[in-house]
C-alpha cells in the first residue's frame, strides 16, 4: 500500500478518486480548502494552494502526488488570473520541489485536453499542442505547468493526463454538462458553433477516477489522454435533454469550429476502457 497526496480532493475528480483508492487500503493525505472525509486511512490537509502556503506543512513521507486542484477561478480572466497562477504554477512548482527533497516516487499531474485547441480528427497524446498565443491564459498555464512537471522526469515517474469534459453527479453549474441541462430545461438559448455544435467524448468522473489509480502501477513517464468511448455533438446532447423533459431546445448558431475529440487508445490499452455512458447518466439526472 502507498502513501498518497492528493490536491483537489474536495473536486469532481478528486472525491472520486479519494473513493476509490481509499477502497483499497491506501493511506491518503487529501489537501482541500473543504475536506470532509470521514475514514481511518484518509488525513485532511486544509491548504488553501492559492496562497503562499509552506510545504512544511506535509508530510515527510509520501509515495504519490495527484496534482488534480485547479482554481474555481478559471473563467474569470483577468480578475481571476493570479488566483488561477497560483494554483496551476506556483503550487505545481513548490509541490515538484517538496517531491523532491522527500524523495517522492511518483507524480502524476492533471493538465486538460483543451490545450490541444480544436481538430476535425482525434486528438491522440503526441497531437501538437495549441500555440501559446492561442491558449488563453487557463489553458496557458496548464501547458506551462506540463512543462515543469516533465522537467523532473529524470528524477521519479512524471505522468501528466488530460481530461476531456468529466461529468458527474455534484459537479459544479458552471461546468459544460450541468450548464447543458439547465439552459435546455430553463429554455434558454444554447449556443452551437457549426450546424450541430463540436463534437466531444466526456468522462464520468468514476471511469476516470479508475484510469487514474491504474496510474499507480504504471511507471513509464507518460502522458494520457482521459474520455469517454461515446462521441456527442452539443446539439445530440441538448436534443436528449429535451427528449426526456418534453422541451424544445433553443439553439443560436454561429461559426463553425473543428471538434475536441480525444484518442483514448493508450487509456484503453494501459489503464481503464470507460464504462458509463453520458446519455444513461442525463436520464438518471433529469428524471
Amino acid at each position: 500500500m502507498s502513501n498518497i497526496l492528493i490536491t483537489g480532493s474536495s473536486g469532481l475528480l478528486g472525491s472520486s478518486l479519494v473513493e476509490k483508492l481509499s477502497t483499497e487500503g491506501h493511506v491518503l493525505y487529501c489537501i482541500s480548502r473543504k475536506n470532509k472525509f470521514l475514514s481511518p486511512n484518509i488525513y485532511p490537509i486544509n491548504i488553501d494552494l492559492s496562497s503562499d502556503f509552506d510545504i512544511q506543512q506535509l508530510p515527510n513521507e509520501i509515495d504519490v502526488i495527484y496534482h488534480l486542484a485547479q482554481s474555481d477561478r478559471f473563467r474569470e480572466f483577468p480578475e481571476g488570473a493570479m488566483d488561477v497562477f497560483n494554483v496551476n504554477i506556483q503550487s505545481t512548482a513548490k509541490l515538484l520541489e517538496y517531491a523532491r527533497r522527500t524523495r517522492v516516487k511518483k507524480f502524476i499531474y492533471a493538465s486538460s485536453g483543451g490545450v490541444y485547441g480544436k481538430s476535425e480528427y482525434p486528438f491522440h497524446e503526441n497531437s501538437p499542442i495549441n500555440p501559446p498565443g492561442d491558449l488563453g491564459f487557463y489553458l496557458g498555464t496548464k501547458a506551462c505547468s506540463e512543462i515543469l512537471v516533465q522537467s523532473y522526469a529524470s528524477i521519479f515517474n512524471v505522468i501528466v493526463v488530460r481530461p476531456f469534459f468529466l461529468y458527474g453527479h455534484n459537479q459544479k453549474d458552471k461546468m459544460l454538462i450541468p450548464r447543458l441541462i439547465t439552459n435546455v430545461i430553463n429554455r434558454k438559448v444554447v449556443v452551437l458553433q457549426g450546424d450541430n455544435g463540436i463534437r466531444i467524448n466526456p468522462i464520468h468522473c468514476s471511469d476516470a477516477a479508475i484510469a487514474l489509480s491504474k496510474l499507480l502501477n504504471y511507471n513509464t513517464n507518460s502522458t494520457f489522454n482521459i474520455a469517454g468511448l461515446d462521441n456527442f455533438t452539443i446539439m445530440e446532447i441538448c436534443n436528449f435533454i429535451g427528449t426526456i423533459n418534453t422541451i424544445k431546445p433553443v439553439f443560436k448558431f454561429e461559426e463553425s469550429v473543428p471538434d475536441l475529440v480525444a484518442d483514448i487508445s493508450l487509456m484503453k490499452k494501459h489503464l481503464h476502457v470507460p464504462q458509463n455512458n453520458l446519455l444513461d447518466f442525463i436520464s438518471d439526472a433529469t428524471i
